[in-house]
């Protein structure tokens, strides 16, 4: 399985990178806690190909979260460059967060509605739309509940509504299911998978779950300990739509994809301890 793994310099040979929608180069991002200088990211290079999947894992600190917040256009102390369309960044991206961050006031309904609303869309055909995501996300007969009466995996799937709503060409996910238990994680997975298959817009995704990058991603990239950059590439060739996350791990393929993974990250986790 060694063979399936990438550099940073053969990332141009990548699935979909001939027509990227994103293009990292140089990035390298600073902070200073008083006043000492603390390098996140340096060097990073990451192209994303327009409708490709890809899994950020890494240590914890590395950067992956910083990545994204410069790419939303969040973080904008940076050096490199970071070619995004300004028209995406600004009307067609979604990040869905760690937590949900849903507005406790307004009713599931509303709160699944607001990027339509921010974007001036009638109140009809707002609510139509945002019924309709509630039912394929699984939250149907839920419209008028409130997020503190809701579990914490619905109010992720509700979290994933708000941004699928709007058809984003790029969506950025910062370990949206890291708190849900192995069954929420599980389902809330084959959902995501099943709604991404109908429109594909490009995703980063980051997560600490090595076989939940396997599972979702055409790409799994492995950064390096801090200051994070890209230290592998490894396709994820396994057909799709793929088996569910239950019953990934009886694959072959998986199990060498894992391993691979592994061996990768177990080294830099051990240099950054």
């Amino acid at each position: 399985m060694s063979e399936t793994a990438t550099t940073a310099d053969d990332r141009m040979a990548l699935p979909n990178a001939s027509r990227p929608l994103l293009q990292v180069r140089d990035l390298t991002v600073h902070f200073r806690p008083g006043g000492k200088q603390i390098d996140a990211l340096r060097d990073m290079h990451l192209t994303l190909g327009d409708g490709e999947f890809v899994s950020l894992v890494g240590p914890s600190g590395c950067g992956k979260s910083t990545l994204l917040r410069v790419v939303a256009g969040l973080h904008t102390d940076f050096d490199g460059t970071v070619g995004l369309d300004e028209q995406i960044r600004e009307e067609s991206l979604g990040f869905v967060f760690q937590r949900d961050a849903l507005l406790p006031w307004r009713t599931l309904l509303d709160n699944v509605g607001t990027g339509l609303e921010i974007r001036n869309v009638g109140k009809k055909e707002r609510l139509d739309r945002a019924r309709e995501i509630i039912d394929k996300v699984g939250l149907g007969g839920f419209e008028d509940a409130f997020p503190g009466q809701l579990s914490g995996g619905m109010r992720q799937r509700a979290s994933i509504a708000r941004t699928l709503i709007y058809h984003p060409r790029l969506i950025l996910m910062d370990e949206p299911f890291g708190a849900l238990d192995a069954q929420a994680k599980g389902r809330i997975q084959e959902m995501f998978l099943s709604i991404w298959e109908e429109t594909r817009p490009s995703v980063i995704f980051v997560t600490h779950d090595l076989a939940e990058s396997i599972y979702l991603a055409e790409r799994v990239v492995v950064l390096s300990g801090r200051p994070g950059r890209v230290k592998t590439e490894i396709p994820i060739d396994m057909p799709r739509p793929r088996t569910s996350p239950f019953e990934i791990w009886r694959d072959e393929v998986y199990l060498e994809l894992h391993e691979v993974l592994w061996e990768n990250l177990k080294q830099e986790i051990e240099e950054s301890s």
